[in-house]
Order: structure tokens, then sequence, then C-alpha cells
């Protein structure tokens, strides 16, 4: 049972990963900004491909925005930040329309929350939120249905700032 929903979560996360164009795949989605090696202002960059490479993520929850249960999949911010060997104490996401919100670095569970890329088995289009999304489980837990995980779920993500 557990590997029949591990491939079909693969599978899921690759086919939403496989409907980006030849020219999206190798555009840039994601940089994260930080320090890497004692070297501060260091910058590292996440395409499809690369997001793909990392542990995917498949949760299914409602939102505030949506109607009904939706299934997110994608990659824990806590598995990025490790990806680009980048720590911090606070995080500043910024969305395509320059609209930022500042996340603390807390003791998130492992797997959340994510950098969605696709809702319901299809990559999310900027008209979609997409096409990365910081989503929580907000089902999961009375905590994060709340104004300020709200507001931290920051969609049409381009960027995160790590501060120490």
């Amino acid at each position: 049972m557990a590997s029949r929903l591990t491939r079909r979560i693969v599978l899921a996360a690759l086919t939403s990963l496989a409907t980006l164009t030849a020219a999206q795949a190798d555009t840039p989605l994601l940089t994260l900004t930080g320090t890497v090696g004692g070297k501060p202002g260091t910058s590292v960059t996440f395409d499809a491909a690369a997001l793909a490479a990392l542990p995917q993520v498949t949760f299914t929850t409602s939102t505030v925005w949506t109607e009904g249960p939706q299934e997110f999949t994608g990659v824990s911010l806590g598995a990025v930040l490790r990806a680009a060997g980048m720590t911090g104490t606070l995080l500043e996401a910024y969305a395509a329309n320059d609209y930022s919100v500042e996340i603390p670095v807390e003791d998130w569970p492992e797997n959340a929350p994510i950098i969605a890329h696709s809702r319901n088995g299809t990559a999310m289009s900027l008209r979609d939120k997409g096409p990365l999304w910081i989503v929580y489980p907000y089902d999961s837990d009375p905590a994060y249905r709340s104004e300020v995980i709200y507001t931290r779920s920051i969609w049409q993500l381009e960027r995160i700032e790590v501060r120490p």
C-alpha cells in the first residue's frame, strides 16, 4: 500500500513538472540568497529539475483561497534550505508582484510547510497562484488555521532571503 502511494506521489510530481516547456525547464523558478560556507550574499537558484530532484511531499488540505480539499505536491521548505546549504532564523519570501512576508525559521514538522509546484496533479500557472506557493497542511492542525500562517502562505513565490 505504502509503495503504491509513493509511486503515485512521485508520478504526480514528475507529471506536473513535465508539463513545463523546455524553455521553462531551464528557467530559475526560485532564488535563495543568504550565507553559504561563511560567504554572505550567496545566491542559489532552483529550476524545475532541481526542485524535482529533491524529496517530494504531497498532502491534501483545504485552503481559504480554493474550493474544497486540494492535493498539493512540492518540496518542504526545510529541504530547500538544506539543499541550498543555508541556515538562518528568518526568511523573507517575495512574490512575483514584490509582495513579501517574513517567515521565522521554527521547528517545522519535516514535511511542512512545502513549496508547492502542483495542485491536484497539475503544475500551477502564474494565474493559478503558481508556479510556486508556500502551503501548510491547514487541516492537520488548528495552529495552521490562523491569520499569521495564512499571511505566510505566499503564492507566486520567486525568491527567499535567508537571514541570520
